[in-house]
């Protein structure tokens, strides 16, 4: 009987042992996966510099008068052009799968303007268990990768519909950094006064969405059927995709910014707001 007691104790010994190693690994700052992020990031920093000048309304005198109204009643004009946006999100409310939980995701993304290029770091957890993933778009490659417990990789998602669903994303974002509508061969078509039609060319990928304005000429809408779903098992599926942005607020420079920002699948049964996120900062650089 005392050997068995004494086996017990040292079963449970080890496992605190091992709890307690977890705990600690779990804890340790470096990640292989927000390594191989930051030296995208600075890859990137480095590649996509802009000349220093500020904006001016012949820059977009060519554009549609919804744009043109964005720009100067934003406060875009008289502003310096911008390399890049940093934009991080906190404690948000993410989810792919109505039929799985619900996780509070930290997001930190980063919007270049000259050759498109996106890339954003998600830190989470699972039940306790460290959870990242790595949203990215540069090179003209698109992909989204996940890392539980800081090694096992769940899911590395590439290919065409990938390529093509980022870069929509990308041009769903594009008037945030307006300095990337200059750089890039963005095309836009006059709806009406508030409905404009974008589209976003780059090496063979061409994907189109409508950007809707309110009375201020604020972004407040983009809508695509460009953007694939991507399931678990890896199949796509197009399912119509909106973005919405609301509670506008300026920053010390007087750029209007959009504080509440939302992304929608429109499936035909019912609408799944699947990131549900308040900007805790941004920046421009």
């Amino acid at each position: 009987m005392k050997g068995i007691k004494n086996k017990l104790m040292l079963i449970i010994g080890c496992l605190f042992i091992i709890i307690g190693l977890l705990i600690i690994f779990f804890n340790i700052p470096y990640s292989s996966l927000k390594n191989e992020f930051n030296n995208d990031l600075e890859q990137t920093i480095q590649n996509t510099k802009i000349e220093k000048d500020v904006f001016t309304e012949d820059d977009f005198r060519s554009y549609p008068l919804a744009i043109q109204k964005y720009i100067t009643n934003n406060g875009f004009i008289g502003n310096q052009k911008m390399s890049y946006l940093n934009i991080f999100f906190e404690n948000t409310d993410f989810i792919q799968d109505p039929k799985k939980i619900k996780l509070k995701i930290d997001y930190n993304q980063y919007n270049f303007a000259k050759r498109p290029a996106r890339l954003a770091y998600i830190n989470s957890s699972i039940y306790g268990i460290p959870f990242e993933g790595y949203d990215y778009f540069f090179n003209e490659i698109g992909g989204m990768k996940g890392v539980i417990g800081k090694k096992i990789q769940i899911f590395n998602q590439k290919g065409s519909d990938i390529d093509k669903g980022a870069l929509c994303t990308y041009l769903a974002e594009s008037l945030f950094i307006p300095t990337s509508l200059l750089e890039n061969d963005i095309i836009f078509g006059e709806i009406d006064p508030f409905n404009v039609k974008a589209t976003i060319n780059l090496k063979g990928i061409s994907v189109s969405g409508v950007f809707t304005f309110n009375e201020e000429y604020e972004m407040i809408k983009f809508y695509t059927e460009d953007r694939a779903a991507v399931k678990d098992d890896g199949s796509v599926d197009y399912i119509p995709w909106t973005a919405k942005c609301d509670n506008y607020k300026k920053d010390k420079d007087g750029i209007n910014f959009p504080n509440k920002l939302k992304a929608i699948w429109n499936y035909p049964d019912k609408d799944l707001i699947y990131f549900d996120g308040s900007v805790k900062y941004f920046s421009f650089k």
